[in-house]
């Protein structure tokens, strides 16, 4: 069976916001599904682009720990943040490792960039590889008690299958790293 990949089998009848704030928008959609039958979608709208940064120095990795909110539970993470629109992401991505790690970078390639949860949001993740460290001094957000730990790459990747790193923007950058330079 071939599928026309161009084709939208969903038809959207009336929209309506239902939540605004500064980092996301909320709306629901009446539609018809791909079976013909009346249904809704709930859409988040991330108004960032979520950025993260694999800071790698002989062979190790720089991860931030903090209590996350939204989870209610500590998580340890790759250094990451938002991206408002007008900014660039690799100039995000350089603010952040200096806000959470106080360290800066000589050198930096993209590696790559995925929607983390697009059954619900289209909330879109690049990452980049930071390389040629030095440190400097951090200045976390009001919103951020953070703690940066340098660990081993290979610990790193022990800790995205054992369950500790589970940050998908992270244990995408991990993974993704050990990929295509670790084989």
């Amino acid at each position: 069976m071939s599928f026309d990949e161009s084709h939208n089998p969903w038809r959207t009848v009336s929209s309506r916001e239902v939540y605004d704030n500064p980092w996301i928008r909320v709306r629901e959609d009446d539609v018809v599904r791909p079976d013909g039958e009346p249904g809704i979608y709930g859409v988040v709208h991330f108004k960032n682009t979520a950025v993260g940064v694999l800071a790698i120095e002989e062979d190790h990795i720089y991860l931030v720990g903090q209590y996350r909110y939204t989870l209610n539970r500590y998580s340890w993470e790759i250094p990451e943040g938002g991206c408002p629109e007008g900014e660039e992401p690799l100039a995000a991505g350089q603010r952040e490792l200096e806000e959470e790690t106080g360290l800066h970078a000589a050198r930096w390639q993209k590696l790559g960039e995925a929607y983390l949860s697009n059954s619900v949001s289209d909330e879109l993740a690049v990452w980049f590889l930071a390389t040629e460290l030095a440190a400097g001094e951090h200045r976390p957000e009001g919103t951020e008690q953070l703690q940066a730990r340098r660990v081993p790459f290979g610990e790193a990747v022990r800790m995205v299958f054992a369950g500790e790193i589970t940050d998908a923007l992270s244990s995408l950058a991990i993974m993704n790293y050990q990929l295509l330079f670790r084989r």
